[in-house]
Order: C-alpha cells, then structure tokens, then sequence
C-alpha cells in the first residue's frame, strides 16, 4: 500500500525550526540589554525624562553647548571628577547612596517639589497635581547627611541666582521657589533675597537644592531660564563632566550571565559555541541512515591474520626471507591452472611447467626461479623477482590452454 503525501514539507520543518532559534536568540539579546534600550520617557524626574519635572531637555541643552554630558548607568569611575548630579524622587537605598557619595568629585542632590500625574493625551507628558509637602522632600535626602529645612515663597516670581555678590542669571516664573537651611550647611548660591537655593556640606562634597526648577525642563521655557540652568552647573561643576546619574530611577545597567556571553572577552567564546551548533545542526541534516558504529580495532579472519604476518615481517626487514615460499606458492598455482596431473613426482611436475613455458618463449627454468629466490638479499630483489615469476606464470597459463 503506498502511503500518502508527507504531512509537512522538509523545507518548511527547516524554515519554521530556524525561525525558532532566530526568535530565541533576539529574545535573549534584548533581555540583556533591556534595561538601556528603554528610552525612559515615563514622566519622572530624571535625565532621560522630557516632561516638564525631567532633565532630558537639560542633557540636551548642555550637548547643544559643547559641554561634556554622561548619562551614567552604573557607578561613576574614580577619575571622572566633575559634577554627578543625583535626583531621587523617594528614598534610596543604603548601598546606592554609599556608592554615589563616595564616588570622585562635586555631586549635586535635587530634591522633588512637585506631585505629578500622567497626561491622557500624550505619552511622557504629565500634569501637575500640587507641590509634595516640604517635610517628604527633605526626606529623600541621603542617609549620612546633616538635616536641613526647607522654605517657600509665596506665589510666583522670577528669581536671581547669585554667587558672592555676582549674578548668575535669572530664573523664568517659578511657583512656590524654594530655599533650604541648615545646621552643617553653607549657602552657595543664594536668591535676591539672601537665601540660600543651593547649600554645600564641605565634611561630605555635596550640594543640595530643593528648587528642582533651576534644572528641570520646565525652567528651560524662557532663553534667561535656560542660560541661568547651565550657569548654575557651570559654577558648580568647575570642569569635568556634568554627570547624570540614573540608577535611582531604575536604569541601571546589570551584570548578568547573557551580558558576559555577549561581550568581550567571553563573545568569541560565544561565537564559537554557535558555529560548533550550526555546524552540528547541518551534520545532522545532510547525513544519510543511522551513524556508523565504530569498526573492531583488529578485524577477525585469514586476511587480518594474513596482514599482521606481513607487518611482521616488514618491521623486521625480512621480506627477501619470504621468497622461496612465494615461489612455491606461485609454482602450486600454475600447476592447478595447467591442469597437470596430482599424481606425478615434483621433478616431473616441474619439468611439464618448463616445457609450457618454453613453448611461450620463457628461456628461465622453475629451478632458476628458485635459485634466485635463495639468493634475495632486499624487498626490491623480492619485488622483481614476483614481477619475473606473474609473467612466467602468465605465459604458462596461456600455453595450457
């Protein structure tokens, strides 16, 4: 009974079996670098956010104007220096705020000011909902800091960035501007009023401000705020890089098994490990029945026996030894293929073989034959003589017939 057609095709087993191991890979790819393929853009107040409380249009604005920016996903390395700029929205952990304080150079903590929500209408926007009470803002300050306060102004006004008796700039509309104080604590850039909008702790090398405006997106809206945004950093910052940190709001760059398979030293190793599957995966498709078994290391029977008889005597260098018994089996053969009678004696035997020889025109004897086979003394001698005794033989055959 014929059976019927094949239910899948080879070719689309092939296609769909690729497809899967396509899929799988990308799939283990983007899970390693998730986390810095996400664009951030999710409303909060950090650099990667372009609402009005993120700092993206800040990032933006300090690469328009040449200045060196870092974005940084990890630990800040201990010769960068510069200014590492750090604005946590609820408080951090003990260990991640430990490792960014130490770190080398100025840092810069902005404190939240305002409650926001998500706008309907565009992704990444939000909408105001009320200024966060003065007493939680304070609160996300680091562990290990003294404890300051923080103070409003009532409604909204422009205000002057000084330092030491030189203006800075001056800020764009903001609601509610806040100044901090404190025991420990130094003003260094103060509103036209004396108080402080930026206060530094010289036991610790850290700035804090709770008027996030100053930096935000939201104080880049008129050209004195923004200019007043970048002259605040550079005061700050007094060369090196503005560095950006965003581990606090969760973008952290992780260490994990994929990333170390994906990259150097160990993607060679990877590469490797592929190749070797691919080629597998072929073997596999292009070979035909079952794998062979592997052969016995001596193979039984008469020829092996045969074979290693002659290894034997090849390592020993004595193959010329084997003449004389190459010659009788040579003179058996031709006396089977003449068809002489068993019967006879040896020397009459050998005489019916010199006549059938002599009658093709072989003018050598059986005995000559013989006699050089005594007198081999290498395997060429042995050689030639087997070469001289086929042909004799040959003409033998012939002249039987």
């Amino acid at each position: 009974m014929k059976g019927g057609p094949a239910t899948f095709s080879p070719r689309v087993v092939l296609a769909v079996i690729a497809a899967a191991a396509l899929c799988l890979g990308a799939v283990a790819v983007l899970t390693a670098y998730a986390p810095e393929l996400s664009d951030g853009d999710d409303g909060r107040g950090h650099a990667l956010s372009k609402s009005a409380v993120g700092y993206a249009g800040l990032v933006r604005l300090l690469r328009g104007m040449q200045r060196p920016v870092i974005l940084l996903r990890g630990p800040p390395h201990v010769d960068q220096g510069g200014l590492l700029v750090l604005t946590p929205d609820q408080p951090a952990r003990a260990d991640q705020t430990d490792r960014l304080l130490n770190s080398n150079g100025s840092i810069l903590v902005v404190l939240p000011k305002w409650q926001v929500g998500p706008a309907l209408r565009h992704d990444g926007w939000v909408q105001r909902l009320g200024p966060l009470p003065m007493p939680l803002a304070a609160r996300v300050l680091p562990d290990g800091l003294p404890p300051l306060a923080i103070h409003e102004r009532a409604g909204a006004s422009r205000v002057a960035v000084r330092s030491g008796g030189r203006t800075l700039g001056s800020t764009g509309q903001i609601d509610g501007a806040r100044t901090v104080s404190g025991p420990g604590w130094l003003p260094v850039l103060v509103d036209d009023q004396g108080r402080a909008l930026v206060v530094s702790n010289p036991d610790h090398g850290v700035y804090v401000t709770a008027e996030p405006d100053l930096l935000a997106t939201h104080a880049l809206a008129d050209i004195s705020g923004a200019g007043t945004a970048v002259a605040v950093l550079d005061h700050l910052r007094q060369g090196g890089p503005v560095m950006f940190d965003l581990t606090l709001a969760g973008f952290s760059r992780p260490r994990s098994v994929l990333r170390l398979l994906l990259e150097p030293p160990l993607l060679g190793f990877t590469l490797c490990l592929l190749a070797a599957a691919l080629l597998t995966g072929w073997q596999a498709a292009v070979r035909f029945g079952p794998a062979r078994g592997s052969a016995r290391a001596i193979a039984p029977g008469k020829r092996t026996l045969a074979d290693n008889t002659a290894a034997l005597a090849r390592l020993a260098r004595k193959e010329h030894r084997l003449a004389p018994a190459y010659v009788e089996v040579i003179r058996r053969s031709a006396l089977r293929r003449a068809a002489v009678p068993t019967g006879l004696a040896a020397d009459r035997a050998d005489a019916v073989l010199d006549r059938l020889a002599a009658r093709a025109g072989e003018t050598q004897t059986l005995a000559a034959y013989a006699a050089r086979a005594s007198n081999t003394r290498s395997a060429a001698d042995l050689v030639t003589l087997a070469q001289s005794l086929f042909r004799w033989k040959g003409k033998i055959t012939h002249a039987g017939r």
